[in-house]
This record gives C-alpha cells, structure tokens and sequence, in this order.
C-alpha cells in the first residue's frame, strides 16, 4: 500500500469515528433499570431508534435501608433532565420509586407492578412468615437456579444458559434485601406518566393482578429476551407518543 493509500485509509477511519460519535451524542439517554440482581444483559437484544441505553448500576443496600431511600441513592447516576425510564421485574419498582422522587418523562414498566395491589397475596404472606429472610442467601440463589426455566419461561438453551450466569454473578445479600423489598412494598402512588407492558403467561407477577396498558400474548417474566422484538415495538411506540 502506498503512502497516499494509507493516508486515504487513515482519513476514512477517522471519518466512520468522528460519524459514530456524532451519532451518539445525538442519541437521548433512557435508563434502564434491570431485574432483581440481573444487570444490563437482559436489555441487550432491545433496540430503540434514537435513543441509546444508560445501565443504571446496582449498589449496596446499607443496613435496614428502605427501598426508598434505596431508590433516592440511586438518582445519582441519572444525569438527564427529566429523563425515561425502562424498568424491569424489581427494576420496575425502583423506577416507580425513584419516579416519586424527580420528575420523570416517562417510567416504561415491564413485567412488574406498579403498587401493593398488584403483588400478589402469596408474597404478602411472607410478611407474615418470613421464610425468605430464615434461610441463607446461597441456598436462595440454589432454589432461584433450580426453578428459573419454570418460573422465567425459559424457552432455550442459550437463554438458560444466560440467565444462569446472571444468577451466578448476582450478590445473594442483594437479592434477599431485595426480594424483602418486594414483600413488605406498599405503595399507593402511581405517577402519571407510567405505561405498564406485561405478559399473558408471567409466572412471577401474573397477569389476572396487573392493569397494563399493553399486553403480551404468551409473554413469560423473560419476555424481554425472547420477544425481545416485539418489546422494542412497544417501547418505540411509547417513547415516540
């Protein structure tokens, strides 16, 4: 290659380079707020014209911290003015949690709930009975792995595979706080601006409890996987409203 072919080369490099950052600064921001101890691998099959994901991270629940003051810590890492928020399973809660704290453009919920009423009566029974705060964490994260095909709709090896890696690098004290959080949460409030996507055949969250906005036929907890083009549709349709 001769001199003047390098330079042409190196010109047209920077020039893909200098589009691309053009094209993400002009992308908005949506944050995304994963399940309960999962992280940004669910969201990464989505995809969604003009914006662009912001992961918001899990962070160390401190001593008997409630899960609003949980959610307020968590508003730290949101950086957009009255942003969108994507919320999924327990993420779900915390956006309707941190949307009671700052003003949100939207708060997108998927398979989730949006108050008391809509948890059903079998978790509520655990304040009662609290069995899950008994038992060790590590053999919670055991049952978690030995039921997950069943309780997520798992349809593939590849998703099983995934959501097993998921499990294996989730904080196990996390995910007790967490699941607590979600037994002893009594909200009432609903912000105005929430759109609530759920699907038909959700084991974790069922559907009779739920009133969504727009349902998913034969849509598992994990339906953010394996419908995954279908949620971008509903997405794109509620963030371009």
């Amino acid at each position: 290659m001769s001199y003047l072919d390098k330079e042409s080369a190196n010109l047209d490099s920077d020039r893909i380079v200098s589009a691309k950052k053009k094209l993400e600064n002009s992308l908005k921001d949506i944050y995304c707020v994963s399940g309960l101890g999962a992280d940004e691998r669910v969201f990464q099959r989505l995809k969604l014209e003009g914006y662009q994901p912001v992961h918001i991270r899990w962070v160390e629940p401190e001593m008997k911290e409630s899960i609003t003051d949980y959610a307020k810590r968590l508003t730290e890492q949101i950086k957009s003015d009255c942003p969108i928020l994507v919320g999924l399973s327990f993420g779900g809660i915390i956006a309707v949690e941190i949307a009671k704290q700052i003003d949100t453009k939207k708060v997108i919920l998927i398979s989730s709930t949006k108050n008391q009423q809509e948890v059903p009566f079998y978790f509520q029974i655990f304040r009662w009975l609290p069995i899950h705060l008994l038992l060790p964490a590590k053999i919670m994260l055991w049952f978690g792995q030995l039921l997950a095909s069943w309780f997520f709709s798992l349809e593939t090896l590849a998703e099983r595979k995934l959501f097993k890696a998921i499990l294996s690098d989730t904080n196990a004290k996390f995910m007790k706080w967490a699941i607590h959080q979600v037994v002893v949460w009594r909200n009432e409030l609903i912000p105005n601006n929430i759109y609530h996507i759920h699907g038909c055949s959700d084991r974790i969250f069922p559907y009779k409890f739920v009133r969504e906005d727009f349902s998913v036929e034969k849509g598992g907890h994990f339906m953010i996987m394996n419908q995954a083009e279908y949620i971008s549709q509903l997405i794109q349709k509620i963030v371009d409203l």
